[in-house]
Order: C-alpha cells, then sequence, then structure tokens
C-alpha cells in the first residue's frame, strides 16, 4: 500500500526552495536523496526546538519554515535509501510507473528499515556543542520514534479534523432523530403508558421508568395537585398496602391500624383531600354494585379510582379452573361500567403481583405464579376488549408486576410487598396524575409537549429567515463563482485569467453563523422540549463519579506538552484549569453527585476557582492595559451573555436560570466599575509613584466593604428548626429562608433587574448563587495585585525550569500549600450538615484555590508544561457549561438525555460527542458574531448598542404580555 502524501503547507507558511520540489511521494524515495535533504538534517542536529505547528508538539525536524518540517519525514528516508546504494536506488527509480506504485512504495519502506537494523548510534557531526553531554549524541531510533509520532499525528489530523467530527455528529443526530420517530410512531407517544407498564430499577430503591423521568412528590405538592379530590382505592389486602402508601405522602404520619378487612377512610381537611379505601377482595357481585352507584349521574364520583382484587378468588376457592371462569365473567359484567366511568374519572386496574411460594403458609399454597399469570391475562383481555372500535380507557397498571419481580424476596409472608415496593408504586400513581396538573421539571411522565410561546414562535421565524437567506446567498455566490471560473487555454495548457477569490463578506458570514444557530436550536429543542428523545433520572454510585474522573486525568496527563512561557497562571495553564475543572463538573452533574456530600464541597471549590479566574484575568487586563473602553466591555458582555440570550428565547427559561453566566457578568461589571472609577490606577502610572499602589489597595478595600454589607444585610437569615412558611427555601439550604428585604434583595428587585434576577417570582436563588461565594473573585483580584507587584519588582523567578522563588522558600511554600490542600480536603469530606459547609465556604474555599496554584507554579518542571487535551476543553469551557444543560443532562439539569436505550454506556459517548461537537461550533459562531457586531469603530459601535437596546425593549414587552396571558 502506497504511502499518502504529507499535508499540504499552510497558508502562512513561506515559500522556500523546497516548496518548488512538489509533493514527496514513496516512488520518489528511491531517486536519491535532493541536495535539500543534508541541510534540513543540520538544522535538526543544531538542538533548537519549536513547537509543531498543528499538534502544539516539539518539532520532529527543529527549526524552518513549516512545508520544510513537513518534507523533512520523506528527506530522511531518502538519505536512508542513498545510502544503501544511490545507482540500485536509481534503477528501481526508472522502473517504477504509475501501475507498480504500491510495489515501489513496499521496496522503499524494505530498504529503510533494513539502514535502521546496520545503522549504529553514532556522534552527529553537524551538532553544535550542547551543555549536556548527551545532546552531542543523536540515535537513529529516537529520531524515527519521533518520526513515526508527528507523522502519525499528522495523518490522524488530515483525515478526522473537527470539521469532519462535526459532520459525523450531524448525520449522527439525523439519523438519531429518524430512529426515535419512527419508534414513536410504532410504539406510540404516550409517556404514561411506559411509566405504568415498563421500567427497571436503578440500584435498589431508585424505581427507572422507560423513557421518562419519575418525580418525586413532597408533601406540599402532593397536596396542591390533590386539593378538593377524591380518591378511591377498592380491592383486597394488596390494594390496601397501597392505599396507605398513597395517603402517607399526603401525611407520613397516618398509621396502620383498625379493622383491616373493612372499609377505611382518610380525609386531609387542610387541603379537602379525600382518600377511601373500600374492602372488596373478590371481583364479584358486590364489588359490580360499588362500581355501579358511581355511573348514576346523582352521585359525585371519584376523581380516581384504583382498583384490583384475585388472590382471594383463588385462595376461597382453592385455585380450581372454576373460579377463573367466575372470575372472567364478573369482570366481564363489570368492563363496561369501568368504562364508563373512565370518561369522567381516571380509572386503573392493578395487575395481581407475584408471590414469593416458599414464604406463603399452608392455607396460602394454592396462591401460585402460575395462576396469578391466568387471572392477569384474562383481566388484561377483557379490559382491552371492552371497546369494539378504539382503545380501552380503563388504564391497566402492570407496573407493579415487574417491581415485585424484583423484591418480592423481601417479603415477609411471600403475599404482600415489603414497603419500598409499596411506596414506589404509590409514587408513580402519584405521577400519572399529577405530572400533568403540576408539570414538575424532573416529571417527564405524562406531560404533554409544552406549548409554543409568542417569543419561541417569533425566534423560530427567525432561524428559518436565516437559513433561507443564506441558501439563497450561498446558491448566488455559487452561480457568480462559477461564471467568474477561469477558463483554461488547450494550447498552451495555461489559464487565461487568474481570479482572486473576494474576502467574505459580513453579511455572508452572518446568515451563515445564523443559519448554523437555527439548526443547532432546533436540536436543544428537541432534545429538551419536543420529547422526541428520552430522559431518565440521575443515580449515584461511587464508581459512577470516580472512574470517569480517572479516566479523564490519564488522558490529560497522556497529552502532556510544553508551554509557550512560563510564568505564573500562563495562558496555557489557566486554558488546562478551566479544562480540567470543567470536565470534573460535567461529570459531577451527569453522575448526580451532589446528595454525596464531600464531592459536592470540592465541586463548590472549583466553581470559586472558575470565579477567582475572572478576578484574576480581567484585575490583570485593566492594570496592565489600562483599556477601560466601551468596546472591551461589550466584547467580554457579548461573549459571555450571547449563547445564554438566545437559549433563554428558545427554551424558555429565564436568564437567572443559567446561574453561572449572570454572576460572572456581574463579578465584571463590579471589577471595571472599580477600577474604571476616578481615580484610574493602572501599572504604568503606579510605577511612576508607589502611593497609587496604595490608593489601589484603598479601591479594593472599599469593594470588600461593600460585599460585606450586601451580605449581611439579609439580617434575618435564619438556619434550622424555623416555622416553614409559604416564602421558597433555598436548594441547599433547606432549612433556610427570608422574611425581610435586605439592601441585596431590594436593588435586585427594581424593575428591570428583576427581570434578569428573578427565578420562580424571587431574587433567592440568586442571592444564595452569590453569597456562596461572594469573597473569591476580590482574592482573585488581590492575588493578581500582588503577582504583578512581584513580577515588577523581579523578586519571581520564571525562567524555564527555575524554581518560582529560591529553593528554602519554595520548598517551604511547597510544604505549606500541599498540607493546606490535604486539610482542606479533610475537612470538607468530614462534613456533616450541607447548610454548616455552605456557611464557611465563602471564608475558606481561598485556601485550596491558592495551595493548588502554589503547588502547580512553584516548581519549574510543572510550570513549563501543560495538557493540551485539557487545554482544548478549556477554550470552549462557557459553552460546555451552558449547552449541558439540555444536550447533554435533560429535564434542565435534573435527568440525562438518552439518544440509544437499553446501552448506558454507548449512549453517553454520543450524547457526549454530539454535545462536545455542538459546544465548539457554538463558541466559533459566537466568536465570529462578536466581530462582526460589536465593532471597534466607536460611532458604528454606538449604533449597533442603540439596536440591541431597541431589541431587548421589546423583549420585555413580549415578556410581559406572555407572563399576563399565562396567568
Amino acid at each position: 500500500m502506497s504511502l499518502p502524501p504529507p499535508p499540504p503547507p499552510a497558508a502562512g507558511d513561506p515559500v522556500t526552495q523546497a516548496d518548488s520540489l512538489g509533493s514527496v511521494t514513496p516512488e520518489d524515495w528511491a531517486a536519491g536523496p535532493p541536495s535539500q535533504a543534508q541541510p534540513l538534517l543540520r538544522q535538526e542536529a543544531k538542538g533548537e526546538e519549536e513547537e509543531g505547528e498543528e499538534t502544539g508538539v516539539r518539532g520532529a525536524w527543529g527549526t524552518g519554515t513549516a512545508e520544510q518540517r513537513r518534507r523533512g519525514w520523506g528527506e530522511a528516508a531518502e538519505a536512508a535509501a542513498a545510502e544503501e546504494g544511490q545507482g540500485e536506488a536509481g534503477g528501481a527509480a526508472g522502473s517504477v510507473s504509475p501501475a507498480g506504485g504500491a510495489g515501489g512504495g513496499r521496496e522503499s519502506w524494505r530498504r529503510l528499515l533494513a539502514w535502521l537494523r546496520r545503522r549504529q548510534p553514532q556522534c552527529c557531526p553537524c551538532a553544535a556543542p550542547l551543555p549536556r553531554s548527551a545532546a552531542h549524541c543523536c540515535h537513529g531510533g529516537t529520531k524515527m520514534a519521533a518520526l513515526a509520532y508527528n507523522l502519525g499525528k499528522r495523518e490522524i489530523n488530515h483525515y478526522f479534523s473537527v470539521r469532519s467530527a462535526k459532520v459525523l455528529a450531524l448525520v449522527a443526530v439525523l439519523l438519531l432523530a429518524v430512529c426515535h420517530l419512527a419508534s414513536r410512531r410504532y410504539r406510540g407517544n404516550d409517556s404514561c403508558e411506559y411509566l405504568l407498564s415498563s421500567g427497571r430499577f436503578l440500584g435498589e430503591k431508585v424505581w427507572q421508568p422507560h423513557s421518562c423521568m419519575m418525580h418525586k412528590y413532597k408533601i406540599s405538592e402532593a397536596k396542591n395537585c390533590l386539593v378538593d379530590k377524591h380518591i378511591a382505592f377498592i380491592g383486597d389486602s394488596r390494594i390496601r398496602q397501597l392505599f396507605y402508601s398513597f395517603v402517607k405522602i399526603i401525611n407520613p404520619q397516618f398509621k396502620e391500624e383498625g379493622n383491616k378487612h373493612e372499609n377505611i377512610p382518610f380525609e386531609d381537611k387542610t387541603a379537602s383531600v379525600k382518600v377511601d379505601f373500600l374492602w372488596h377482595p373478590e371481583v364479584n357481585g358486590s364489588m359490580k354494585q360499588c362500581i355501579k352507584v358511581w355511573t348514576e349521574d346523582s352521585v359525585a364520583k371519584p376523581h380516581v379510582i384504583v382498583a384490583g382484587a384475585a388472590t382471594w378468588s383463588i385462595k376461597i376457592h382453592n385455585g380450581s379452573n372454576e373460579a377463573l371462569s367466575q372470575y372472567k365473567m364478573n369482570i366481564t359484567s363489570i368492563a363496561p361500567l369501568l368504562e364508563k366511568l373512565a370518561k369522567t374519572s381516571d380509572v386503573y386496574w392493578v395487575l395481581q403481583d407475584p408471590v414469593y411460594e416458599d414464604l406463603l403458609s399452608e392455607n396460602r399454597k394454592m396462591i401460585t405464579n402460575e395462576k396469578i399469570d391466568a387471572y392477569n391475562e384474562a383481566a388484561v383481555s377483557i379490559l382491552n376488549s371492552s371497546t369494539r372500535n378504539s382503545k380501552s380507557n380503563v388504564k391497566v397498571f402492570s407496573v407493579s408486576k415487574l417491581i415485585a419481580q424484583e423484591t418480592i424476596m423481601e417479603s415477609l409472608d411471600g403475599l404482600h410487598l415489603p414497603e419500598s415496593s409499596r411506596e414506589t408504586s404509590a409514587m408513580i400513581l402519584m405521577n400519572v396524575y399529577c405530572n400533568k396538573i403540576l408539570k414538575p421539571v424532573d416529571g417527564s411522565c405524562c406531560q404533554p409537549r409544552p406549548p409554543l410561546t409568542l417569543i419561541q414562535k417569533l425566534a423560530a421565524c427567525f432561524f428559518t429567515l436565516s437559513i433561507i437567506g443564506y441558501l439563497i446567498f450561498y446558491i448566488i455566490h455559487r452561480n457568480a463563482h462559477r461564471k467568474n471560473k477561469p477558463c483554461t487555454d488547450l494550447e498552451s495548457g495555461e489559464e487565461k485569467k487568474n481570479i482572486i477569490n473576494p474576502p467574505v463578506s459580513p453579511l455572508e458570514i452572518l446568515l451563515q453563523s445564523f443559519c448554523k444557530l437555527g439548526l443547532i436550536m432546533a436540536y436543544f429543542y428537541m432534545c429538551d422540549r419536543a420529547n422526541l428523545f428520552m430522559k431518565e433520572n440521575k443515580f449515584y454510585t461511587h464508581s459512577t463519579f470516580f472512574i470517569p474522573i480517572i479516566y479523564i486525568l490519564v488522558l490529560g496527563v497522556f497529552y502532556n506538552e510544553n508551554t509557550k512561557e512560563t510564568k505564573v497562571l500562563n495562558r496555557e495553564q489557566t486554558d488546562e484549569w478551566k479544562g480540567w475543572m470543567q470536565l470534573v463538573i460535567l461529570i459531577y452533574h451527569i453522575s448526580g453527585a451532589s446528595t454525596f456530600l464531600p464531592v459536592y464541597m470540592h465541586i463548590r471549590v472549583l466553581v470559586a476557582a472558575y470565579l477567582f479566574q475572572t478576578g484574576y484575568g480581567h484585575f490583570s487586563y485593566f492594570w496592565i492595559k489600562g483599556d477601560f473602553g466601551i468596546h472591551r466591555v461589550c466584547q467580554v458582555l457579548f461573549r459571555l451573555n450571547f449563547l445564554v440570550v438566545v437559549l433563554c428565547i428558545v427554551m424558555d427559561r429565564p436568564y437567572q436560570f443559567y446561574y453561572f453566566v449572570p454572576l460572572v457578568t456581574v463579578w465584571f461589571m463590579v471589577i471595571y466599575v472599580t477600577l474604571a472609577l476616578w481615580p484610574q490606577i493602572i501599572q504604568k502610572k503606579a510605577n511612576g509613584n508607589c502611593l497609587w499602589h496604595f490608593g489601589l489597595l484603598l479601591k479594593l478595600a472599599f469593594l470588600l466593604l461593600c460585599i460585606c454589607f450586601l451580605a449581611y444585610s439579609q439580617t434575618s437569615l435564619m438556619y434550622r428548626n424555623v416555622p416553614k412558611t409559604s416564602a421558597p427555601s433555598f436548594p441547599d439550604f433547606p432549612d433556610c429562608q427570608i422574611n425581610k428585604k435586605g439592601a441585596f434583595e431590594k436593588i435586585f428587585s427594581l424593575w428591570p433587574l428583576s427581570k434578569c434576577f428573578e427565578l420562580k417570582g424571587n431574587v433567592y436563588e440568586w442571592w444564595f448563587r452569590w453569597r456562596l461565594d461572594r469573597y473569591v473573585v476580590f482574592h482573585g483580584m488581590l492575588f493578581a495585585f500582588i503577582y504583578l507587584a512581584l513580577q515588577k519588582r523581579q523578586i519571581l523567578s520564571e525562567g524555564k525550569g527555575e524554581p518560582l522563588f529560591s529553593s528554602k522558600i519554595s520548598n517551604f511554600l511547597l510544604f505549606i500549600s500541599v498540607v493546606s490542600f490535604l486539610t482542606y480536603s479533610i475537612w470538607a469530606s468530614s462534613c456533616k450538615n450541607k447548610s454548616e459547609c455552605n456557611e464557611l465556604h465563602p471564608s475558606v474555599s481561598v485556601v485550596q484555590i491558592l495551595a493548588f496554584i502554589l503547588i502547580r507554579n512553584i516548581p519549574g518542571y510543572a510550570r513549563s508544561v501543560y495538557s493540551s487535551f485539557f487545554a482544548w476543553f478549556g477554550k470552549i469551557s462557557l459553552e460546555l457549561f451552558i449547552c449541558q444543560y439540555h444536550i447533554w443532562l435533560a429535564a434542565d439539569t435534573r435527568g440525562i438525555l438518552v439518544l440509544i436505550p437499553g446501552n448506558p454506556m454507548l449512549n453517553i459517548i454520543v450524547s457526549t460527542f454530539i454535545f462536545v461537537c455542538v459546544a465548539h461550533e457554538i463558541s466559533q459562531i459566537t466568536n465570529d458574531l462578536a466581530q462582526i457586531i460589536i465593532p471597534k469603530d466607536n460611532s458604528s459601535l454606538l449604533k449597533r448598542l442603540a439596536c440591541i437596546a431597541a431589541f431587548f425593549c421589546g423583549l420585555l414587552i413580549l415578556s410581559s404580555i406572555q407572563d399576563k396571558s399565562r396567568h
């Protein structure tokens, strides 16, 4: 097989004499070495290292243009062939024809391998003297290993680029969408059927319905759903168990006492909820009469009826076939009554659960699973055939069979289910009835697709017009390009004219970007609003969190490269830091690790570290550059908020829902205002007079004072044993409420700030998020000031391979950092109460952040390398954080998106691949649009800002109209 030629030269590479040689092919290797081979080898032997053009690794062939570096691999092989014998090689070259190229290539490889076997390590005469004696010798094996490594990576990049990955992701999305559409058309689109009939256990007690998510209802939610409702349970002792479990969702203190073989009433007067159990252990005339009464128009009908019985019939009649025949006759007479009731009420027939025959008492030995299956088949057949021309309205509750099959071994008597199984069945009943009423985010079962809002319809029209506009523009541009294509003179073989492609117009970039964005937003909507793809609940285990963490750490270490600069927190290092933190946070979210407190506390530090970098990075920029212009501010605000604003429109979510972006946006404005207000103190001014440093410290002290004032202005924040009110509680402070407005709440409750920072009608979520990391941005600014001051006075040693301080100081600081890092981890791992740990977090999180920075930067060798794998993800970390809400996770981060059901590992691989490709494309779209929408010219920028202000005013008006129509 012939070896493919190396990739073509990059557009920015200078043209050299070597460029005129053309592509080096295996057929050319046998012709002997060209004259440029030895100079290139001499350049390589000088020991000068240079980063690879595409991969970021050290170049295998030293300095020179990228084209020379590409040709180096062919020339080395040519030299090997020449050493074996130029005369023989020349003869071989003369015999090579296009048809026999593969044979010539194999012959060249054979000669190259023979040369490597014969070649002995020798000193390179052309090498310049180096400080280390080992560097004087260059070995053929090492050189060829580097040659093969670079060649392999370039070939991979050539055939599998980011662009080809995105094309593959697009094809995967289209195929998956078609498959899911076909599946829903064939199997039906009613998730209630899946909830009532199928599912599996995640672990021991967590039930996962097929294709949808089940919400765990709290007491207040259950009462709110069932207010003024009447629910009736009719049947035997198993139905009585289900009744008790259902009532305990409303009132956990309700006790199972009294005569078990009689009717049991329950009523909650605060919510006007009435739940009754009616003792009818057999399907007979007594049950029929009870149901018949409800069919009369003058009698109030229950809103929900849950019925079922069979085991008593088996037991009383000793499992005879006559009893089964009588059961069929009785249920046939009851079926029309149930069907009539189902037109106005929700009617569920509960199939009989299996038994554990080994535990059954002697008087129940006739109740076998074979008999139970026969009774269930009869009930299903009769109920489904009760209506001739349409589907039965009576819903068969068969999922309890699946639950019992997994848990019946835990039964005390072999007949009645353990309490955990009954609770699961009761929660399924609650989901079936209440999900369509309360519409919980993490309860996708039995929920219809939400209707499109006015803003969503307008957004769909805009993106559709953008796609059509770009297609028209593309067709016109392509036709014009064909007309202007230069024709070839048949006699001379030369082109008559040379047409230079015109630069891409801003309009084309704008239309193309919005076209791509429209397609991406369609995918977002399909994943998390259209109910096209499946969703599942999260389930945490230690292995689902820690095994992926170990895997990505190994990958990150494997892609280890040298940095361009060795300063503290250089660009490659900060990208690497953001990258691995983002990957850990993603694994944290998809594994549901927030339920494990030690992991939660460490993830809180990672979020704080992001904000620390915000303070460090923006302070350093303003302090060094002194650029307080409006263009810089608009660029940062646009890049931070563009995707979130689009998602707020398309996904119908408030701005505060994507809490991290409001957080970094507000802190960026705080940093900007702090440094831009008079007197503007920058490094250039402070170098002339040390008093300006003191002035900047006063500014930072005033900022800290303002932060403390806002944090402690909410004086009525209370913890534990507080009487519950109607005020919402914080998600991570379950016993924490605010019942008095402070300065913070008054500021962010003002219109139009309230439209940005309110969630569910209040600013408590925003208050919690801001307060949790209120000091870390200040710490980042202070660290940047101290570091830049030390750097200016040349106190730090930031050379390659050098420790940051003297050996003694570096070792001491390194020891203190390691101890501090481990101390914080031990404290976080020993946390028992989330509220108390959250209270201490704002003050102590900086300890582990600073410890990590010192550990990472004090040793010179650690500061000189970085992981390109993590750095790549760090460049799109913001997009990854935001996109995960809808196209990697599901139900607004509460669940997991399922593209490939039945294979969790393959599903994660495919969904992650698409998710990363989408995030990378959105990052590029944002950068392209930022260049167009935020121009550098101030007059043009002011006009664009006026248009943006008008757009947001219209958005606020439409949002107000929507809110009124909803209420």
